[in-house]
């Protein structure tokens, strides 16, 4: 089991930046993977960037450039940089943790989200 708590949403203006937080509640060392999704009003949640637990990343074309996944295994967190934010990005952000059991299952574990608000 893990839980995982976001933080760092906010109101700001296109053009500018956010820095959102997940913090895991156990060493995240031995995670799958780690990403973040979105779900915008009206739409699907999807997929924004993961990051493995080799340090190997993926981002959603939507994002690519402006937007970087890290992780910092000694914290527990894994962190998005979002940079040149636009007003399409507002979404609630949710971060997410794919895990494999000792049985070999597959297991995902969400945060509550964190809403990212751009707009003038």
């Amino acid at each position: 089991q893990v839980q995982l708590v976001e933080s760092g949403g906010g109101l700001v203006q296109p053009g500018g930046s956010l820095r959102l937080s997940c913090a895991a509640s156990r060493s995240i060392f031995s995670i799958n993977a780690m990403g973040w999704y979105r779900q915008a009003p009206g739409k699907e949640r999807d997929l924004v960037a993961v990051i493995t637990r080799l340090r190997d990343t993926n981002y959603a074309d939507s994002v690519k450039g402006r937007f970087t996944i890290s992780r910092d295994n000694a914290k527990n967190t894994v962190y998005l940089q979002m940079n040149s934010l636009k007003p399409e990005d507002t979404a609630v952000y949710y971060c997410n943790a794919r895990t494999s059991l000792e049985s070999g299952r597959v297991m995902d574990y969400w945060g509550k989200g964190t809403l990212v608000t751009v707009s003038s």
